[in-house]
Parts: C-alpha cells; sequence; structure tokens
C-alpha cells in the first residue's frame, strides 16, 4: 500500500488481540517482554498514528519528482528516532535511497525493504483529500521498534534497512543502492530480508506469497517526425485525407503485441522462457481457490468475469503463471472538453509487462523492440522507464517458516501462492550476489492498492482482523519467531 492510504473501516475501540489459546499464546501472554512491549504498543498508539500522519502529508512523488528529498530527510528522521543508529541517504543516478542499521547486539541480523515515494494521485477522485486524511502505512515497522525500545527491551535481533524513492516507477536504480559494498556487507550477515505489510482479508484470512512476478514499464512513442509519415506538428484533422496519422500507427502497433481479445501476449520470443506451474504450485493454487470466496475477489475487482469465462481456479492459475502485457494508458492529441478537430503529430502508449520465473527483463524489453521492427513499427520508440526481473523464495527458508509459524500459533492456517502477480524489486536480494529468502509480513488489513480511496485498517471491530495495534504485536513476535527459529 501506498503512504496516501486512505483510512476508512475505522471504528470505535481498539482492537483485540486474538491470540489463540494454545501453549504459544500462553506463553507471549505471560511473557515479561511481551506484556511491557504490548503496554508500550498500547501507550502510543495516538502518537504514532500523529507520527505517520506527519509523514504522510509529506508527498514524495518520484514520477512528477515532487517532495523527494522532503520524502527522504523526513524518514531519515523518523528511523534515527526509532532507534536505527546508522542512517545513511545513499546517491543514486535518480532519488537517494536510504540504508540504516540497528545494532541490537542480537546474534542474528534481518533486513527489511522499504520505500518513501508514492503514486500520483488526483483529489478530485478520492473521498477524502490523499495527503490530508489521517493515513497510515507499512502498518507496525516504525511503531513495533518504538514499542520494544520504549519497554526497554533490547530487540532479538539486528536490523539492516534499505529504502528507495523509485519504487513506483519500477525501481530503475535500486540496484545501485543495495550494491554498494557497506550495503552488500550489512545484508550478507542477514537471514533473510522482508517487507512489512498486511496481509489479512476482510474475513481475516492471510495469503503468503513465495515470490513476485518481475516487471517492465514503458512508453511507445509514434511520432510524424520518427516514421516520416503523417505530421511533424498537429494539423486540421480535414487534412486526414491525405496525410497519415501518428496515432493510428501506434494502435496498430498495439494490435500486434496481443491476441484478439487483448488477453495473451503475441510478442516473438517474450515468454519462451517463461517455467510453467509445477505440480506443487498447481496444488497450492487449488487449494487456494478452494478456500478463498470468489464472489469476494470479483468484488474488490468490480468484476463479474475472469478472462475465457474460466473458473476460479483456471482464473488463480493464469494469475500466477501468465506474463502480460497491459495498456496502462493512452495520450494522444486533445483530450479536453469537448471536441478539437486536430490530427496529431505524436501519441503514447504506456504498459507494463508482467514476467514470471526465468524470464529476464533485459531479454523480455528486447523481445519488444524486436517485434516492433519484425512487423513495420521499427521507427517507434520504446523508453523503458522502469523494471526488474522475477523473484522466488523456497517455502523451506527460516524466513518463510517463520511465518507461517507465527500464523499458525495464531489460530490462522495461511494460504500459500507460488507469488504475487504483481511486483516488486526482490530480485535485489534473491539473485546475485546475495541469494536471500525474501517476502512479505504482516497482520492488519488494507486494500485497493494504487486506486482512489486506497486504506488500512487502523481499528477494526472484527476480532478475527487486526487494527494497527494488533499489526505492530505482530512485528513484534515475527522479529522473536526469526531469533529463534533453527
Amino acid at each position: 500500500m501506498d503512504r496516501r492510504t486512505f483510512l476508512q473501516g475505522a471504528a470505535a475501540g481498539a482492537a483485540t488481540l486474538a491470540l489463540s489459546r494454545n501453549a504459544h499464546a500462553e506463553h507471549t501472554s505471560s511473557n515479561p517482554d511481551f506484556i511491557a512491549i504490548q503496554k508500550e504498543i498500547e501507550k502510543r498508539h495516538d502518537e504514532s498514528v500523529q507520527r505517520l500522519q506527519q509523514w504522510i502529508r509529506q508527498p514524495s512523488i518520484a514520477a512528477e519528482k515532487r517532495g523527494m528529498d522532503e520524502g527522504c530527510d523526513l524518514t531519515m528522521r523518523m528511523l534515527r528516532q526509532a532507534g536505527f543508529g546508522e542512517v545513511t541517504k545513499i546517491p543514486t543516478d535518480g532519488q537517494p535511497g536510504i540504508f540504516a542499521t540497528l545494532d541490537a547486539g542480537a546474534p542474528r541480523s534481518i533486513g527489511m525493504y522499504f520505500m518513501y515515494d508514492v503514486k500520483q494521485a488526483d483529489p478530485a477522485e478520492w473521498s477524502s483529500p490523499p495527503f490530508e486524511a489521517a493515513l497510515v502505512d507499512k502498518p507496525g515497522l516504525g511503531k513495533c521498534v518504538h514499542a520494544i525500545r520504549g519497554a526497554g527491551r533490547k530487540l532479538p535481533v539486528n536490523l539492516v534497512l534499505v529504502a528507495e524513492g523509485e519504487e513506483e516507477i519500477g525501481s530503475p536504480h535500486f540496484p545501485q543502492v543495495v550494491r554498494r559494498p557497506e550495503v552488500l556487507a550489512a545484508l550478507r550477515k542477514c537471514n533473510g530480508i522482508y517487507m512489512p505489510s498486511a496481509e489479512q482479508d476482510l474475513d481475516g484470512k492471510v495469503t503468503m506469497t513465495l515470490g513476485a512476478k518481475g516487471v517492465i514499464e514503458c512508453e511507445l512513442v509514434s511520432s510524424g517526425e520518427k516514421w516520416g509519415r503523417g505530421p511533424r506538428k498537429d494539423v486540421h484533422s480535414s487534412t486526414k485525407a491525405m496525410l497519415d496519422s501518428p496515432a493510428w500507427h501506434l494502435v496498430e502497433a498495439l494490435v500486434t503485441l496481443v491476441s484478439p481479445d487483448g488477453n495473451t501476449p503475441a510478442i516473438e520470443g517474450f515468454a519462451d522462457k517463461a517455467r510453467p506451474l509445477s505440480a506443487e504450485e498447481k496444488k497450492m493454487i487449488a487449494e487456494a481457490a478452494r478456500r478463498l470466496d470468489e464472489n469476494v475477489a470479483k468484488k474488490q475487482l468490480s468484476v463479474e468475469h475472469w478472462v475465457h469465462d474460466v473458473n476460479y481456479e483456471q482464473a488463480l492459475e493464469l494469475l500466477q503463471s501468465r506474463p502480460t502485457v497491459n495498456i496502462e494508458g493512452l495520450v494522444g492529441g486533445y483530450t479536453g472538453p469537448g471536441g478539437k478537430t486536430i490530427l496529431p503529430h505524436r501519441a503514447v502508449a504506456k504498459l507494463d509487462l508482467r514476467l514470471v520465473p526465468d524470464m529476464k527483463a533485459d531479454e523480455a524489453l528486447a523481445a519488444l523492440k524486436a517485434h516492433l521492427a519484425k512487423h513495420g513499427f521499427g521507427d517507434i520508440e520504446v523508453n523503458m522507464t522502469g523494471g526488474y526481473d522475477p523473484n522466488s523464495t523456497s517455502a523451506d527458508t527460516p524466513l518463510i517458516r517463520a511465518q507461517v509459524a507465527f500464523y499458525r500459533n495464531k489460530g490462522i492456517d495461511p494460504i500459500i501462492l507460488p507469488r504475487s502477480a504483481g511486483s516488486w524489486p526482490g530480485y535485489v536480494f534473491t539473485g546475485d550476489p546475495l541469494h536471500l529468502a525474501a517476502g512479505h509480513f504482516g497482520m492488519g488489513h488494507g486494500s485497493g492498492a494504487h486506486a482512489p480511496d486506497e486504506y488500512y485498517v487502523i481499528e477494526s471491530t472484527n476480532p478475527n482482523v487486526q487494527g494497527i495495534d494488533g499489526a505492530v504485536r505482530s512485528h513484534v513476535e515475527y522479529l522473536y519467531e526469526l531469533a529463534a527459529i533453527k
């Protein structure tokens, strides 16, 4: 979820912790450390929400180059306040990254990934101003550290945090942060890295993922200048009878990228290396389809049908296994009120291409360019703005086993899927040279990513869904689980 997460679904009363009545729950509820930390969590509730409000009200939008230095500096100040001893701004060829460490003198270290940039937001589309409402993001990270330190306890693990300011534009320069010698040295000591998240559905179920698709974000630009046909500036539309149209040229190029229904990539060589689902992955998906509510999924996505009218299990298989070619936006000519009779000299399509394991971002980009050239569209510019390879992590790693153990100790049997259909730059951790386990973790609920009225629940009246205090408690217990797991 973005920092501009809009709070809705908040209700009176703090969330119950809903600890299961097993031996683990009895241990944690009677453990002096947890008792003291829980008191701090509750005491710091209002203070923590106010701190997050301050952070949210500082927009940092990489796509618009808006507020980036201010957002970075504010995040660094807050990390210092949370107890990180070394907090460094890392310059890149784009927006700066952040490298921070908290040495608790513990035998183990855990990495955390974060971002301080957000998506663009049109206030007219929101029911509450996106940068002014009571908002939160990444529940539990800062508050967890504040609560442990406020209770006079040391963290059970050392923390190594790396953050970027370009996640929402495809992380084009994040490798420059991670591959700094001092950052690599710190990460090599870690037993894995995770991104704080809110993994609960509205019914309290938790879905875990063992990786994520990769992505390419790019622009396709058709212009009279490059094409050598059509006008080099906007002209009156009456001339269309004798002039070629760069806008139609772009539309014709886009049609070649997918099947006639728009659902299957048709770029030669694009998906040649796509790894098919294994028998074990298909088993995971079948179990997920059995346990998840298809009607709820359709409602959340505002749809009535899956592609080709497949059943839910088949739809989930497509979601997990299929590379995609998606049009994010089309821009060309006049788009204001009413009409304007022009023949535009330039048109742009914004695309994202999702990649599955064994596909590479650089190879996919090369396939796209070669395809356009082969089909007579070599004049169309392809400008990659960001992107990266897919990532995968084994379910047998301590990072993932600690998550499963935590959830099951809470009476939650997590749904486990091979990967997220969304993307994050985890490949810099799971690939060369680090080969770390990577994932997402956290109780709590939010929804509407990258859309108006995106939200995260601060206080919940549903005992099965944690609000922010319960989410913070989950991070505390997860860090202790990571410290102890074999």
